[in-house]
């Protein structure tokens, strides 16, 4: 199934994305998030995910022309992914929100654009906004992000195409069984946020003695379990030797057992904002 970085999953459209990627959630612009985006992509990473409200895609956008040059690769082997921010949701301003990315990020097109909170009231007509870049082929998949069951459940009465992917804040503290049960019986790939739950699991006791036994890196076992259930993960890294490390998980595979340990960690514990009650 993931036998290496490159291997991907098939949306329900059937558009392929990686199951790995790269994260720039809080790297501000400039040389250290150009450079670890063109090392990610050197390095094998062909998956790169940045957000409206990151304040980066230029920089995303020039370390991807950076990345695509040191690799010797097309931009059609790439897979990108950006997020409309919550101001900008409304059928015409999220158009204009997903044009003005992509004049950021100096693409002619994004492979995935998501939702990026569920605000009430409003979700409904950016999804329809979406449904529109999508028929017009001007992206080739759309999703969610931060979307409960309820909030899903909420869009499916209104939306005409169901959302390819659901990017959700996922660690071995918020393994959201529920939320993932749904995605994957309604056909919605589940992508795990913040999947190192911000650097607070790498000290975790059984973690470390699951990483020992295996004779990998705590942050390895823990996207390895993300990979083992399904879940797309983008960890976020700007250190090189970080992002080559961090995508060394396809020459292991973690017991039943081990992965059942590492479930039994949760507590539904975020570090992240609540989608069901947010204020932004």
């Amino acid at each position: 199934m993931m036998k290496h970085l490159q291997a991907t999953t098939t949306l329900h459209n059937g558009v392929e994305m990686p199951w790995f990627g790269l994260g720039v959630f809080k790297v501000e612009e400039g040389e250290e998030l150009e450079q670890a985006v063109a090392s990610a992509i050197k390095n094998g990473y062909r998956s790169i995910d940045t957000a409206a409200i990151y304040g980066n895609e230029a920089g995303v956008g020039r370390g991807i022309k950076l990345g695509l040059q040191q690799a010797g690769i097309s931009r059609e082997q790439l897979f990108v992914t950006s997020k409309v921010w919550n101001a900008d949701l409304g059928y015409e301003e999220t158009l204009a929100a997903y044009k003005a990315s992509l004049d950021k990020l100096g693409l002619d097109y994004l492979d995935l654009y998501l939702i990026h909170w569920p605000v009430e009231g409003k979700f409904a007509e950016a999804w329809r906004a979406l449904e529109t870049i999508y028929k017009e082929e001007k992206v080739r998949a759309i999703g969610i992000s931060n979307f409960q069951v309820h909030h899903i459940e909420h869009l499916m009465k209104t939306a005409k195409i169901k959302p390819m992917i659901n990017q959700v804040e996922y660690h071995p503290r918020l393994t959201q069984e529920e939320l993932r049960a749904y995605c994957a019986q309604n056909g919605i790939q589940l992508e795990a946020w913040s999947p190192l739950m911000q650097g607070q699991l790498l000290d975790h006791p059984l973690l470390r003695e699951i990483a020992d036994s295996y004779n990998k890196s705590v942050a390895q076992v823990i996207l390895r379990w993300d990979l083992q259930n399904g879940v797309v993960t983008i960890p976020k890294s700007t250190k090189e030797t970080r992002i080559i490390a961090n995508a060394d998980v396809f020459d292991f595979e973690l017991s039943a057992e081990d992965m059942a340990r590492i479930s039994g960690l949760n507590e539904n514990h975020r570090v992240g904002p609540d989608p069901d009650n947010f204020d932004f």
